[in-house]
């Protein structure tokens, strides 16, 4: 039932599990109130740099070491990058999107069973906003997360999408493996030896950000740089991706490019790195006119992994940058509070 005027949405939208995809279905006249970001959350489009635009790297030729240069690159100066002819197949990319679109069409009474309250296991859960319990005001984003690497749980995952997310998984481990061999190279560090820290759990988002009244006064999701080693995100044709230019105050659009996949670099491997590769501030703006949906694989080091600067980094008396912290105490100190930009990172700093 649809909430009257005097209810509460936030109620209708998180506590019933109707999500912002059941508000978008409401066709509202207004955002509800519960929904407005303050000013200085909101993207402020005029100072979205209309002329900058992150790297596109053809992977299409690994053997040219020129490639492994241009990622090392992006990850120093952008945090990110988009890759094309990477090798998994369009096929599989369309998959997972649409397996993406029906999961999230499917009736709420289906839907909530993934919810935290009702998931059989807590590798497999569905939210809307970041965290609505902390949210003092909620993003415009339903989203389902599954931990791909608790392999005991797949039994768990809904049945209308989980053999084209398993099937994207698989496909795209290579090139990630592929693309943090080169980072490692960047840092003349060996890759087999940190393989274990670098990809030690995974984790896949089916993200959904339905029409939204009022898009201007919302957001999608909110300031924040991604907990992981590397991100790899789909992204479908709608775009409102936005990343922050580094060290400045501007933002960049980033375009959807048919085929391609959207990689940065999250804050594990800022830390591993000690600061020479980024995680960048990112954010996605609400739509009025489309849904949008986007994949994101993250690749992380493990719960019990204590990652800090790597000991190569320091051989030469560089001088460290972040302590060594548990990755799971940095991870549980970024869902302890609402997006905040970087503000994770001052946890692991000296």
């Amino acid at each position: 039932m649809a909430p009257s005027p005097t209810n509460d949405y936030r109620n209708f939208a998180v506590t019933k599990g109707h999500g912002v995809k059941g508000l978008s279905d409401l066709k509202l006249d207004a955002l509800p109130e519960q929904y407005i970001q303050p000013v200085e959350e909101r993207l402020d489009m005029t100072k979205v740099l209309k002329k900058e635009s992150i790297p596109v790297i053809d992977m299409s030729n690994l053997d040219d070491p020129n490639v492994a240069h241009q990622i090392a690159a992006a990850a120093e100066k952008w945090g990110f990058f988009q890759i094309i002819n990477h090798g998994v197949p369009i096929e599989v990319l369309e998959n997972v999107k649409e397996a993406t679109r029906r999961f999230f069409a499917l009736p709420v009474e289906e839907k909530i069973k993934y919810t935290q309250e009702q998931s059989p296991t807590n590798s497999v859960r569905l939210t809307t906003s970041f965290l609505p319990k902390v949210d003092k005001v909620l993003e415009w984003k339903d989203y389902l997360s599954i931990l791909v690497s608790d392999e005991k749980s797949s039994e768990f995952w809904p049945s209308t999408c989980k053999h084209d997310v398993k099937e994207y998984v698989e496909k795209s481990e290579f090139v990630m493996k592929w693309l943090l061999k080169a980072l490692m190279k960047g840092l003349n560090v060996d890759m087999d030896s940190k393989e274990s820290i670098l990809m030690g759990s995974t984790r896949i988002n089916l993200n959904y950000y339905p029409v939204c009244p009022n898009p201007e006064l919302a957001i999608g999701v909110g300031r924040h740089s991604d907990v992981s080693t590397l991100t790899f995100l789909l992204q479908d044709n709608v775009g409102g991706l936005h990343i922050r230019k580094m060290d400045t105050d501007t933002w960049i659009f980033v375009p959807p490019v048919e085929g391609a996949i959207v990689i940065n670099i999250g804050d594990a491997l800022q830390i591993l790195s000690n600061g020479k590769y980024k995680s960048v501030e990112h954010c996605v703006a609400a739509n009025g006119s489309n849904d949008r949906i986007s994949v994101p694989i993250f690749t992380n080091p493990s719960p019990d992994d204590i990652i800090g600067p790597l000991p190569e980094l320091l051989k030469n008396g560089e001088k460290p940058v972040y302590k060594h912290v548990l990755y799971s105490d940095y991870v549980k100190h970024f869902y302890r509070k609402s997006h905040d930009g970087k503000h994770t990172l001052d946890f692991a700093k000296m």
